[in-house]
């Protein structure tokens, strides 16, 4: 009889080197859908959700929506701005050259600072600082109102009392321009604010005490 022999020793070896793959796969194949796993879930937590996102919408829509009414105050200012400084140049001079402004003349002041309450009568809401320039010059208009009727009171009156009724119209029209240079300041910090640079509309004629005037950058400057 014949003896038994064994299975070669490199068949023995091959499937030895098998059974070695064979894990060997399982463990690279576990690494990979580890890795994918890993960064799948990264992306998913890196990905701003839904709410996140319509927040960061809402967010971009409000700025863009300051930036709008900036720039449409900052037109209504400037218009103002040049109205008011023709006014006061013959307010002024009517004041300090002692002989009281014609009836037409004052007329033709009521009907400006009338018609610049009619231009800043609009109050759309916006941020808080936006909202504190408009309040501001809308403020000053009403106190420019106050100093011309004042004005057409006193010359409109008893000629022993004009002097005195005529200072106290003055001086309300000093704190008109004072009140003016407030809502200017904050126009001016709230343009720089939102990109759009330096925009002055200080009036041009004599503020009075404490009033704030120009920092003395230019129009459009981003800096400082």
């Amino acid at each position: 009889m014949s003896r038994k022999t064994g299975r070669p020793s490199y068949v023995r070896q091959a499937e030895l080197d098998r059974k070695r793959r064979v894990p060997l796969a399982a463990t690279i194949a576990g690494i990979v859908v580890a890795a994918l796993a890993a960064g799948l879930v990264g992306f998913l937590v890196g990905r701003p959700d839904a709410t996140t996102r319509a927040i960061d919408d809402i967010k971009a829509a409000e700025a863009q929506r300051d930036r709008d009414q900036i720039t449409s105050l900052t037109d209504v200012a400037r218009s103002s701005q040049e109205k008011l400084t023709t006014l006061l140049t013959g307010f002024d001079a009517a004041v300090a050259g002692g002989k009281p402004a014609d009836a037409a003349t004052i007329a033709g002041w009521q009907q400006v600072v009338k018609d610049l309450v009619a231009a800043h009568a609009d109050s759309p809401s916006g941020t808080t600082a936006t909202n504190v320039a408009r309040g501001a010059f809308r403020g000053a208009i009403g106190d420019f109102q106050v100093a011309v009727d004042l004005y057409a009171a006193a010359v409109a009156g008893p000629a022993d009392r004009q002097p005195a009724l005529i200072e106290i119209a003055d001086r309300a029209r000093t704190a008109a321009a004072t009140s003016w240079s407030v809502a200017a300041a904050q126009l001016d910090q709230i343009n720089v604010d939102a990109g759009f640079g330096h925009q002055h509309v200080y009036l041009e004629t004599e503020q009075g005490s404490g009033a704030f005037t120009a920092d003395g950058e230019e129009e459009g400057h981003t800096g400082g």
